[in-house]
């Protein structure tokens, strides 16, 4: 974490509920470090008990242009559903405020793209939300390869499996949605809570901007009573040729730490993204680095205050992610799991639905490189490609 002591800045949020919560938990840590301020709050709903403590004495109001006509601030976080980044990040920086926005940055490739306009016509900074893309893991990895200790990458690999109960689907209504009245949510397992997978390994691919991409290919499934992806997987192609392949669930039968698997002809790269831990497996060597990370509010306040500060997300630099979005949004719905090969549970908000076998399946992606129905899953149909280069969906 950077040196806080010379930083200053005042801060709204918007949405301090769920996530939003670990954003005052921040904002009070900075707080005790530093000349950052929050003071106000975005949100519908009346803050109580652990949130209003969190906020402290700040006025919260539902209306986000009164809001920063009353506060006057350096920043605004954008912690609210999807489907309204785009709208809300645009009214902030309109109002003069500059933006830290959750990721995803936005719910369609169309959506972000009106997004970067905006941020561009602005003159305001936006920074996305990617923690481990603020990672010094992603330069030793990058450093790793560029000084070819596994010799020929031929492929990177993602495995993340967690276990979530009806809770998480239930604590918002945009949870589990495609869409909500015809309005793109596309809260997916790899769109929403691996988001970070598939961004930080095309980080580490070096294919995050506009035109790195030739093809994604995605299968989603759903073992939940929802109508998003619980469970799916995705294989990217990059514009020089490399294969990107993730799987993700929270329909495991245990959680495991999310990683990504740098294949080389030598030996492997493994990330565990969260921790930024770093390990190096080649010939005889097998060592394990940890590596800090900065946080994207104080780059981004950094940033304001000498634009010489490069901002470490800039939206730019989730076009290709956006892209992978905007395959899973275009691809059909989600299959269904069935009976015969998921197991329920646990009951009311301690009620979950597990799929045998789906964690080592979700690590055979990683490692092989393959997705689901072609390691023969049984609940499994063939990918839906979206070829890049030719602009049009399979």
């Amino acid at each position: 974490m950077s040196d806080t002591s010379e930083l200053t800045g005042r801060v709204v949020l918007v949405g301090a509920h769920g996530h939003g919560r670990w954003h005052l938990q921040n904002l009070r840590r900075l707080a005790a470090t530093s000349g950052v301020r929050l003071v106000g709050v975005c949100d519908p709903r009346p803050l109580d008990g652990e949130l209003r403590e969190l906020a402290g004495d700040v006025p919260v109001l539902p209306d986000l242009r009164e809001l920063i006509a009353r506060t006057s601030p350096d920043v605004t976080i954008v912690c609210t559903p999807i489907h309204t980044h785009t709208d809300l990040t645009l009214t902030a920086l309109g109002a003069g405020s500059s933006v830290l926005l959750e990721k995803p940055p936005a719910p369609t490739l169309a959506e972000y793209e009106r997004l970067v306009a905006g941020v561009d016509a602005s003159g305001r900074a936006c920074q996305i939300g990617f923690q481990s893309l603020a990672s010094q893991a992603i330069g030793r990895v990058r450093e790793l390869i560029d000084g070819g200790a596994i010799g020929e990458v031929r492929g990177i690999g993602g495995a993340c499996a967690w276990v979530r109960d009806s809770s998480y689907y239930g604590r918002a209504a945009w949870a589990g949605r495609r869409s909500i009245d015809g309005v793109p949510v596309v809260d997916g397992a790899l769109t929403n809570p691996f988001a970070h997978a598939v961004a930080t390994a095309l980080a580490l691919a070096g294919a995050t901007t506009a035109g790195t991409l030739s093809s994604v290919e995605v299968e989603l499934y759903h073992a939940n009573s929802i109508e998003a992806d619980d469970t799916s997987c995705v294989r990217v192609r990059t514009s020089d040729g490399l294969v990107i392949a993730i799987a993700g669930t929270v329909a495991a039968e245990r959680p495991h730490d999310p990683e990504l698997i740098v294949h080389g002809s030598a030996g492997r790269i493994t990330l565990a993204y969260k921790t930024g831990r770093v390990r190096l497996q080649a010939g005889d060597v097998d060592q394990t680095t940890e590596h800090p990370g900065t946080d994207l509010l104080e780059n981004l306040l950094a940033h304001v205050r000498d634009p010489a500060v490069p901002l470490l997300v800039p939206p730019r630099d989730t076009h290709s992610f956006m892209e992978v979005v905007e395959a899973v949004r275009c691809a059909p719905d989600p299959a269904e799991i069935g009976p015969a090969h998921r197991r329920a549970d646990g009951a009311g908000d301690d009620a979950r639905v597990a799929v045998p076998g789906v964690d080592d399946l979700v690590r055979r992606v990683a490692e092989e490189l393959q997705l689901f129905s072609e390691l023969g899953a049984p609940w499994a149909r063939p990918a839906v490609v979206r070829d890049l280069s030719a602009a049009v969906a399979g």
